[in-house]
């Protein structure tokens, strides 16, 4: 099956809320803004804008009139748009029934059956962006995959910004935390694109997470200002456990993360109108018992339906999370919890899905066979919501009539026409008898996924990369290098 740049939604989305629910969400977002308000730390540039465009600014404190940041939004963010790929084949649509897949981003861990669970290199990195790279049911490159932490904390973003550029010809995430290390993202597309077509086109993606609840501090409003000025993409992200950082409620949560996401939006939209942006939703709950995270549970799935619907009546595509779990495994707890994330997610019609592979330990870690289990379903989900083939060679007429009551399709014309595309035909599963099972060592489906990482790292094919822009990146980052000592801390 050909490899497609990105999921094109044939099915519908799933609603959980009607008009009047839908109304009153917004209307309570509104009262949060108007009432209490959102500060926005340790960014004076910041309030300005906000100063300017008539909020009320009480030190680090904005609050907004109602139906304010829903007009700005409304007024000049784009629908939909596409981020380039320096191959064009890969580039992705951002809208409209467009979802892209993205891999885990952030843990400092990983694991694989071999090694055991360690904290991540720069190896590990590079070796992730090349699995990723081969894996035809991602359409993205991500951003931090896993945290290489063998590397100086203000320094290693170049080095993660270049691995994607040379070992991946997919796109990729920008430096999230503040505006330098914004700024040497947008420096390094300018040398892979041109400067030209960074200012015409998006090429990177940016998520600013806000500090719930009601807080968005300078590392993110950093980026968020240095990507928005650039017309790179912002995907303005309320990251929420409910309990801890918005109310226990589903509906006060929704509240709560509308009232964060549209006043990022709106900030996107006032520093520079047009900017394309998308809504963010990464609400999960917790335990009422632990206070641990928890994952793959009925309040979240309702959430990101409800964050769907909320950001197509705002008119922004939607950025949320897919197969996250607690569990410290690739067992039945992960996939089952990864399964009902990412649907939640495909039926709330994302429009970027990030963590859609490898994710374990409630983020902490990136798992090699995790990966490989969650391709797959990726690879199903993706089947699934291409809908229903009603070509005359799908209905299959001819050989229905052909083969005729009593008689089997297996050696029909038409089952050797279709075999191979007809089903989908994932890699991990085991079908073969429990004989021909045992006989091949009774594998479990982690250590058929071991086998699998493996296997696919040698189908990698390098993408190449022009050795003069090679030159130029590796010269860039060895000068920004040189300006500090390192640290090992942000």
């Amino acid at each position: 099956m050909p490899r497609a740049p990105y999921i094109d939604r044939k099915l519908g989305t799933f609603n959980v809320l009607g008009e009047e629910g839908l109304a009153l969400i917004e209307g309570n977002a509104d009262l949060i803004l108007k009432d209490t308000g959102m500060d926005f730390t340790g960014d004076p540039e910041i309030l300005d804008v906000f100063r300017n465009a008539g909020c009320d600014v009480q030190g680090e404190r904005v609050r907004f009139e109602p139906g304010f940041c829903r007009r700005t939004i409304q007024a000049t963010a784009p629908k939909e748009f596409v981020q380039h790929a320096r191959n064009p084949a890969n580039s992705v649509k951002l809208g409209g029934n467009g979802t892209v897949l993205c891999p885990s981003w952030g843990p400092p861990f990983v694991h694989d059956l071999d090694r055991g669970r360690r904290y991540a290199s720069h190896d590990d990195f590079k070796t992730l962006v090349k699995l990723h790279h081969t894996l035809p049911w991602l359409h993205h490159s991500g951003g931090v995959v896993c945290e290489p932490v063998d590397l100086p904390a203000n320094k290693r973003h170049l080095d993660m910004l270049y691995a994607h550029i040379r070992w991946s010809d997919r796109a990729f995430m920008g430096a999230f935390i503040g505006a330098e290390r914004a700024g040497h993202a947008i420096d390094m597309a300018r040398i892979l694109f041109g400067e030209e077509h960074v200012a015409r086109n998006p090429v990177l993606y940016c998520v600013s997470n806000t500090n719930a609840p009601l807080v968005l501090d300078s590392h993110m409003s950093g980026a968020l200002k240095t990507y928005a000025r650039a017309n790179q993409p912002v995907a303005c992200t309320p990251w929420v456990l409910t309990g801890a950082m918005s109310p226990t409620t589903v509906a006060g949560t929704l509240a709560q993360v509308l009232a964060e996401a549209t006043a990022c939006l709106a900030l996107v939209q006032l520093i520079n109108p047009g900017a394309p942006c998308l809504m963010g939703s990464f609400a999960s709950t917790m335990s009422m018992q632990s206070g641990a995270p928890t994952f793959g549970t009925p309040e979240a799935g309702l959430m990101v339906l409800a964050a769907g619907q909320l950001a197509r009546r705002l008119g922004v595509p939607l950025h949320t999370v897919g197969t996250l779990s607690a569990s410290k495994l690739p067992d039945a707890q992960s996939q089952q919890e990864a399964t009902w994330g990412l649907l939640m997610s495909m039926f709330a019609g994302a429009n970027l899905i990030n963590h859609a592979t490898g994710w374990l330990e409630g983020g902490l870690v990136t798992s090699f066979e995790k990966t490989m289990i969650d391709a797959d379903l990726c690879g199903k989900v993706a089947r699934f919501f291409d809908g229903i083939d009603l070509s005359e060679n799908a209905q299959a007429m001819a050989a229905i009539a052909a083969t005729g009551p009593g008689q089997h399709f297996l050696g029909s014309d038409h089952t050797r026409a279709n075999f191979m595309s007809a089903l989908f035909r994932p890699l991990t599963p085991d079908n073969n008898s429990f004989e021909q099972w045992s006989a091949e060592g009774s594998r479990d489906a982690a250590s058929r996924a071991n086998t699998l990482w493996k296997k696919q790292l040698e189908s990698y094919e390098d993408p190449g990369l022009d050795p003069a822009i090679d030159a130029a990146l590796q010269d860039y980052i060895a000068r920004r290098k040189a300006e500090k000592p390192d640290m090992n801390y942000f």
